[in-house]
């Protein structure tokens, strides 16, 4: 029996509640990779932003470039510290949306998985105790069948827990050139008051 027969027969045999489960872990699984190539294509962006408008600063420019997120709270004439403090903070949460919902779903996939699993092996007991055939050979396959939905919740674990740890990496290495950016801009800020 090939692969694809094994799931045809898996979802025919499955009750109302198995396929809730794997519906649910479906949407979970999808909604991860839609943050994952969404939240890396906006940060990659920004990061390149950020670099460049840094390399510009380091090359004698007097204020970040315009496309920066700093722009609105940086002038040439001078800049509060609190304001780039402020502006750094928006940053930072910008840089970090969406990536409570990969935690949520990193965390909580397996035990959906794991409840499904305990739900189909009551059922398969419980349906065992009625018909009064209680055989390994009538344990053993509804048992692994049951097992499916925990693998599935560890199946969409593991790449929301990586995508998360990955775009974590990703917004910290903005945030770390928003900072260079105003540790310029204030060092600059505070040379023009010294002269």
């Amino acid at each position: 029996m090939s692969s694809f027969e094994l799931i045809i027969n898996f979802f025919a045999r499955s009750n109302f509640f198995t396929w809730v489960i794997m519906i649910w872990l479906s949407v979970y699984f999808i909604i991860t990779f839609g943050i994952l190539f969404s939240r890396h294509l906006y940060l990659t962006h920004w990061l390149s932003v950020e670099k460049n408008s840094l390399e510009s600063m380091l090359m004698g420019a007097k204020n970040v470039r315009d496309d920066s997120i700093l722009r609105k709270c940086s002038s040439v004439s001078g800049t509060s510290e609190k304001l780039l403090n402020v502006c750094k903070n928006v940053a930072e949460k910008n840089a970090t949306s969406g990536l409570w919902m990969l935690s949520i779903i990193a965390s909580t996939a397996p035990f959906i998985g794991l409840f499904g699993t305990v739900v189909s092996i009551l059922e398969t007991f419980s349906g065992l105790g009625q018909s009064g055939s209680a055989s390994l050979g009538v344990i053993a396959p509804a048992i692994s069948e049951a097992l499916v939905a925990t693998a599935a919740g560890i199946f969409v674990a593991i790449p929301a827990y990586s995508a998360n740890l990955f775009l974590r990496r990703k917004a910290y290495e903005v945030i770390v050139y928003v900072q260079r950016e105003v540790d310029i801009l204030l060092s600059s800020t505070e040379a023009k008051r010294v002269s």
